[in-house]
């Protein structure tokens, strides 16, 4: 293919963010369907909390797992194919899921299979096709693609609760499952592997570069493991790790699936938790974009250091509030801004320390930290509210390693790129 058979010249860019977004969407939406589906299902089935957020966990862990193989997959079988599995992948297990009668059953499609899939569509492909695409506007578009991941998983929610209201939990799972179906068409049409492929130079800069080899899709578990092996060797990637691990817990893992119960133990109906969600999800949009400007020209160390450090005492004081509309609005607000803010700075961080070829997979293996703490939160904040009857204990514990984190972001070494804090520098690719 040549540029001329592509509309926008080398803003056509901004056509590949575009398709990676709506998929982003879909797959954080798919993620956070197990946070409304809690209580339907203990009601219609009779399964224990801690039975159901086992599949939460499952799906949470494994979306994290899978994404540096999926990383090594687009440095071998390609961007644009790793996707299409993805969708295909999460469209099937939760139709699956129509057919369950039984817990193992929501653990394996809405778990195993959906977490697979999504795994696929998950933060590393916004790392994956910035890295290819943007030489200038990193941390911006990193910031856009990091705040889809958080608004499709909040802003769907109140659609999915109306939906539940109407269809029960089968509704959900066929809305889901159309959802991502409708998605292959438009990725096949729109996504194209890298720029040079059509004649562009990447976002930025001012020459065609060349294609990297792309090797074997049967080299991309040596690929990920040799990047991870690589990166243990640096305690930069252990800072990174053990903060997104916190990050994860104060987030999907807690807020994400728990928040709709606890407020419904507070005595707020289904709808309108949901919709403090999806309030979360308008403003994160508006936070994370923000905090990808921001990294393209502060310390990202510093950022992580208030975001983390606000999370924490949030979460902490949450539990102590009114718990009325008022104090949960402003607490949305403010916790959607911060949401998934940590983002664009750990990314940068770990473009830093590792180079840009390895830092998408190393970024995965990072992000496995982010979905093993949500996965600790999702399974521990149920067995915690069943063994106390309250989520107070989950929330304080879960603020307290926001704290934690904050102070640990600070002794994050910078790399070689640490001189460059502005803008980036328009170069040949």
């Amino acid at each position: 293919m040549t540029s001329a058979r592509r509309p926008f010249g080398q803003n056509y860019a901004w056509v590949v963010v575009a398709a990676t977004f709506v998929s982003l969407l879909a797959a954080a939406g798919l993620r956070a369907a197990p946070g409304v589906l809690m209580t339907p299902l203990h009601d219609a089935f009779g399964w224990p909390r801690s039975e159901i957020s086992l599949a939460a966990a499952v799906g949470i862990f494994l979306y994290g797992l899978v994404g540096p193989f999926a990383a090594a997959l687009m440095q071998t079988l390609g961007i644009k194919r790793t996707l299409l599995a993805g969708l295909a992948l999460m469209s099937a297990s939760t139709a699956l899921s129509l057919l369950m009668r039984q817990p193992w059953q929501y653990v394996a499609t809405w778990g195993v299979l959906s977490g697979m899939g999504s795994g696929a569509v998950a933060s590393v492909l916004g790392a994956a096709v910035v890295n290819r695409w943007f030489v200038s506007n990193r941390g911006l578009v990193m910031g856009l693609l990091s705040a889809s991941t958080a608004t499709g998983s909040l802003i769907f929610l109140p659609l999915m609760a109306a939906i539940l209201q109407h269809g029960g939990w089968q509704g959900v799972a066929v809305t889901v499952s159309a959802a991502c179906a409708a998605l292959i068409p438009l990725v096949a049409l729109l996504m194209a592997e890298r720029p040079s492929d059509i004649g562009l130079a990447p976002y930025g800069a001012t020459e065609v570069a060349a294609a990297a080899p792309a090797g074997r899709a049967s080299e991309s578990i040596g690929l990920a493991f040799s990047a991870l092996i690589g990166a243990a060797r640096k305690p930069a990637f252990w800072l990174l790790f053990g903060t997104f691990f916190v990050c994860g817990l104060s987030t999907n893992g807690l807020v994400g699936a728990h928040l709709i119960s606890f407020c419904g133990d507070m005595g707020l109906p289904i709808v309108a938790a949901a919709g403090l969600l999806a309030v979360m999800g308008v403003f994160d949009l508006v936070g994370t974009t923000a905090s990808g400007w921001l990294t393209d020209r502060v310390d990202p160390r510093k950022l992580l250091f208030m975001y983390y450090g606000l999370r924490g005492l949030s979460l902490i004081a949450l539990p102590f509030s009114r718990f009325d509309l008022a104090s949960l609005s402003v607490f949305a607000v403010f916790y959607g801004l911060d949401w998934i803010a940590t983002v664009p700075p750990t990314l940068r961080l770990a473009n830093e320390n590792f180079g840009e070829r390895e830092a998408p997979i190393v970024f995965g293996w990072v992000l496995v930290g982010h979905q093993a703490g949500a996965a600790v939160a999702a399974f521990g904040a149920g067995f915690l509210r069943d063994l106390t009857g309250t989520y107070v204990d989950a929330f304080v514990t879960a603020g307290g390693f926001g704290l934690i984190a904050a102070a640990a972001a600070l002794f994050i070494r910078r790399g070689p790129g640490e001189a460059a804090v502005g803008p980036a520098v328009t170069v040949p690719a």
